[in-house]
């Protein structure tokens, strides 16, 4: 039995998005914070929103910011301004005024939509979007002051505005931009065509069997003709890319997300037994080894047999706590991926119990991936060359507003344009590629190159500590050593030389910790990624 008919359609998200409505109008679509749509409720929320937006003068490209935690809210913004064939930008909740200031400069904002609690933060750095015409506020039970004389409550618009999907034509070539800060530097924002990233990120392409889809329509039909549906949980903040995607590509199959304000390891597990969720994504061992903690607690009893799939990407999942998730859940299938906002996704692997990291996850490839030496040519398989992960085909257009970086990123060899955000990797001799780490913040030690992702992983296993970050710092002989940054499990106790002798049996000598600080906690970006910059100012202080 073929696929059920669904019309054609171009590689816009507003348009498949649309389309998803028309055929899943009555399944449920998002959960979070108590709230519910179906596709229908939502659709109908998101068109009067972007005819709010229309009468405050957003026009096609304008770009949009939404700064706010994970909510139905965020969710109905973002097709709203898609809707427009407006640009929304993702605001890190996390980003201290400095950090604001610079976004809100950089990318132009015409309005901002966001969580009343931070209206504060909105006035304060305010003179830095001379373009803002609007702010509308959502209401989170707070009570700080409107950051502007004309903002308008969240509902308020919606409840005013006409619904109705009377919007003009759009385009493949519409803009996306995913704001990123990575692990260094201020924010930038990745350029890409609807058709470039939907085929990057969106599910145009297949991560596990490299299969295109012949029409974007194809995952509509595909969604109709399963009547069972898939329920997803993605824990980090929309912000992240990883959850806009579960959000957006998830919705073109007719699917549900559940959301959470904050990570929470207790709520996600009950979401799990309460919602039937499938698919769980984390990103790396920030959210897996909490998620494993409470589960070994006295009480613990979250019915979990709706469970299939956990998926980490973006940060690294050691190989101790996936042999765990294995041990406790036999039959689940734990996946990691490597991939990157400039690059979409690059690789997957499924997680077999037992195997080993040399760094980062060894991958299978998807269409177009490859890895690139210093002269820009391909690397061949088993060679040992260290070269830099690359992705050519659908790409993004550059940084928004920063022709240096994008010359330094996208870069063309052999008539044909890369993207290469700067990850280093081998290619195996079997073709598979193995992630080392993001040269920026490699350490070299005596002419030795070391990623930290490697050494973190050796760190994280040992029996005391909870979690770790490695960075390098000066040092008169090596030029750089290898410093470590952890936090250690309740009442546990533990001293370099301790953690030295345990690295030493996963990592080769040069590469093990020569100097250990003890934090309370190591901070992360709220996707679970590493803090780099802090970590840095710890590392160099005394200690």
């Amino acid at each position: 039995m073929g696929l059920p008919y669904v019309p054609a359609v171009e590689a816009n998200l507003a348009d498949l998005f649309e389309l998803a409505v028309d055929h899943f109008g009555d399944r449920e679509y998002v959960v979070a914070a108590g709230k519910r749509r179906t596709f229908a409720q939502l659709e109908d929320r998101a068109n009067r929103l972007a005819h709010h937006l229309a009468a405050q003068g957003v026009r096609p490209g304008d770009h949009v910011g939404i700064y706010a935690y994970n909510s139905v809210e965020w969710v109905e913004s973002l097709w709203a301004i898609f809707k427009l064939r407006a640009v929304w930008v993702n605001i890190n909740y996390r980003y201290v005024e400095d950090e604001l200031r610079y976004l809100f400069d950089n990318a132009d904002l015409v309005g901002l939509i966001h969580g009343r609690e931070f209206g504060d933060r909105v006035a304060s750095v305010g003179d830095a979007m001379p373009l803002a015409r609007f702010s509308l506020v959502i209401d989170d039970g707070t009570d700080v002051a409107y950051p502007r004389a004309d903002s308008v409550p969240y509902e308020t618009a919606i409840a005013e505005a006409p619904g109705g999907r009377d919007f003009g034509p759009r385009s493949p070539d519409d803009h996306y931009i995913l704001y990123t800060g990575g692990t260094t530097g201020m924010p930038k924002g990745v350029v890409w065509r609807h058709e470039d990233v939907f085929y990057a990120l969106g599910g145009g392409i297949n991560l596990t069997t490299n299969e295109r889809v012949a029409d974007p329509s194809d995952l509509v039909a595909r969604g109709a003709a399963n009547p069972s549906q898939l329920v997803s949980l993605p824990i980090a903040p929309l912000m992240h890319g990883a959850s806009q995607w579960s959000v957006m590509g998830g919705a073109f199959q007719g699917n549900k997300v559940v959301l959470v304000p904050h990570f929470d390891p207790r709520q996600v597990w009950q979401l799990v037994q309460d919602e039937k969720v499938n698919l769980l994504f984390i990103t790396g061992d920030a959210m897996a080894r909490p998620l494993l903690e409470v589960l070994s607690q006295p009480g613990a009893d979250y019915d979990t047999s709706s469970l299939f799939a956990l998926a980490s990407t973006a940060a690294v999942f050691s190989p101790s706590l996936k042999d765990e998730f294995l041990t406790r859940f036999p039959n689940l299938v734990v996946s990691d991926a490597i991939g990157s906002s400039e690059t979409g996704g690059n690789g997957h692997t499924v997680v077999k119990k037992g195997t080993a990291m040399k760094g980062g996850p060894t991958v299978s490839v998807v269409s177009g991936t490859v890895v690139l030496d210093d002269d820009l040519n391909e690397v061949a398989p088993g060679s040992g060359v260290v070269g830099k992960v690359a992705r050519r085909g659908y790409i993004p257009l550059g940084y928004y507003k920063d022709p240096v970086k994008t010359a330094e990123t996208f870069v063309e060899a052999n008539g044909t344009r890369y993207a290469m955000p700067g990850d280093y990797a081998v290619v195996e001799a079997d073709g598979t590629v193995t992630l080392l780490g993001r040269g920026s913040v490699s350490i070299n030690s005596g002419g030795e190159k070391i990623y930290p992702e490697e050494v973190e992983a050796a760190v994280r296993s040992h029996p005391a500590v909870w979690d770790a970050t490695v960075v390098g710092a000066p040092d008169e002989r090596w030029g750089q050593k290898v410093v470590a940054i952890v936090s250690l499990r309740p009442g546990a106790t533990v001293d370099l030389t301790s953690v030295q002798d345990h690295c030493r049996k996963v990592i080769a000598g040069y590469k093990v910790p020569r100097a250990l600080h003890i934090v309370d906690e190591v901070v992360r970006s709220p996707s679970g990624k590493p803090d780099y910059r802090w970590a840095s100012t710890v590392a160099t202080s005394p200690g």
